[in-house]
């Protein structure tokens, strides 16, 4: 019996500060009524919880209002009396959410099994007109260099349209939520939680007057957070999408060279390319591209053919210039070795020719390059152009790209 009636105190206790504590908020006394209800919003022995944090917001509304006024009779009489903006930006933010919690509880269904919701309807039409005060909160917080509570209190604007807290009122209709989304991806990428920047980022891309914008953080979240070869190839989606998206912005298309650049990924680069060129066949770096693919691999001819579209489209293009006549050149190496004769290492008369063909035409490009390239600044063609005249018999000119070599 001393238990129950221990028990029965306690409870009676823990719900006693909950009508103090409006008692202290109808006083004006805000604060002492902050820190009267507080105990009484976790307690096991407080039977109302829906109640006290029903209480719990509406404490923290006035806290708000007192700012509010402050800074209205501020601007009305063009004061400057000082008023704690901070703590008016915190309590919209915990009013909210005491709100939040407030439905939580209040729909939650008494001894009997019933549900009877009843502070839904006044603060759900409450905040769905002072809800967009928690965003001043996060711009206060994003401009006093606090991303972390900027987020949060961001998310909180963004994630509370959900809650059951407004339902049957339309929450479609949100100038704000965009916007909301980008600066919460942009902020979580700069705090490096590539998952919330991400998931937000998305969210404001859906809006197509953000979608450019939301997507740089989406692409570089993606391949800042990537840790798989599954979150690698997101990556390069989003990437791929912007690409087809906005088709004329040359970091989409130089971001996908280097990812298809690496190691590894030749026949992927050549794929590619060839997507690239069948939409655009004037793009010159697709065909050095492609080239470069072919010529990592070894197929000389596809490669040189490949350059030459590059040069036909761009005359001083050096680099693939110079690249096709190092192909030619290796192709002629690969040649001599393949016709030689296999104890003496030499060749036949016909065989000679056709090797000689070859560095003949490797030798056209490589002096080229030297034209658009004299002081090797681009490519260094003096080797290349060495060995050839070295093999072709032009001792001369040999002696002179000799001279070159090692020496830029």
């Amino acid at each position: 019996m001393a238990v129950v009636a221990a028990m029965a105190t306690t409870t009676f206790a823990q719900d006693d500060l909950v009508k103090e504590a409006k008692k202290l908020c109808s006083k004006g006394e805000l604060e002492q009524a902050v820190t009267t209800i507080t105990p009484a919003l976790t307690s096991d022995q407080t039977e109302d919880k829906a109640e006290a944090w029903n209480v719990m917001s509406e404490i923290q509304y006035q806290i708000f209002m007192k700012g509010q006024e402050a800074e209205k009779a501020n601007k009305e009489n063009n004061t400057t009396t000082p008023y704690d903006t901070a703590a008016m930006h915190k309590a919209m933010v915990a009013s909210l959410e005491a709100a939040l919690k407030c439905d939580e509880y209040d729909r939650q269904p008494n001894e009997k099994g019933k549900v009877k919701i009843r502070f839904r309807e006044a603060n759900g039409r409450k905040f769905y007109m002072s809800r967009p005060f928690v965003i001043s909160a996060g711009l206060y917080e994003y401009n006093n260099k606090n991303l972390e509570e900027a987020v949060k209190d961001w998310k909180l604007y963004i994630d509370s349209a959900e809650d059951p807290l407004f339902t049957g009122i339309d929450m479609s209709k949100d100038q704000y939520r965009s916007e909301v989304c980008y600066y919460i991806g942009l902020s979580a990428y700069n705090l490096k939680d590539y998952a919330t920047a991400t998931k937000y980022a998305e969210m404001a891309a859906q809006d197509s007057a953000k979608a450019k914008e939301a997507g740089e953080i989406l692409l570089f979240a993606k391949r800042d957070g990537a840790k798989t070869k599954e979150d690698s190839l997101e990556y390069l989606a989003v990437v791929k999408d912007l690409h087809a998206k906005f088709p004329s912005e040359t970091r989409y298309f130089n971001m996908l060279m280097d990812y298809y650049s690496k190691p590894g990924r030749q026949a992927e680069m050549k794929q590619w390319t060839e997507e690239e060129i069948a939409k655009d066949p004037n793009n010159k770096m697709t065909w050095a591209l492609k080239g470069e693919a072919e010529m990592n691999t070894g197929k000389w001819d596809e490669a040189v053919a490949s350059y030459k579209k590059a040069a036909e489209i761009d005359p001083t293009f050096v680099q693939v210039i110079f690249n096709a006549g190092v192909c030619l050149n290796q192709k002629a190496i690969e040649l001599k070795d393949k016709l030689a004769d296999k104890k003496t290492g030499g060749l036949t008369p016909e065989n000679a020719t056709k090797v000689k063909a070859i560095l003949a035409e490797a030798k056209g490009y490589l002096e080229k390059s030297r034209e658009i390239d004299p002081n090797r600044e681009k490519v260094d063609w003096a080797y290349p152009l060495y060995q050839i005249y070295y093999n072709l018999g032009d001792n001369a000119k040999a002696a002179e790209m000799e001279k070159l070599v090692g020496n830029k």
